[in-house]
């Protein structure tokens, strides 16, 4: 799972054939990702997890991103 999150909620697109699996991405709470803000890699990502929408991977759904103590 590709995961990086400060936000309270992450956009997560779930795989359709690997439980536990997909990317998960911090956005606001309508789902809007702040492109700006991301790394290359993770806008490439990003992308890539949209354009599988429907072939590898579920459509995103909106959830309270799991909040770690340091």
């Amino acid at each position: 799972m590709t995961e990086s999150s400060t936000s309270a909620y992450q956009l997560r697109f779930q795989s359709l054939f690997h439980s536990g699996r997909g990317f998960a991405f911090p956005c606001d709470p309508s789902g809007q990702v702040d492109l700006d803000r991301m790394s290359e890699r993770a806008r490439n990502n990003y992308f890539y997890a949209r354009a599988m929408v429907g072939r590898e991977l579920a459509a995103p759904a909106v959830e309270a991103a799991a909040m770690t103590m340091h």
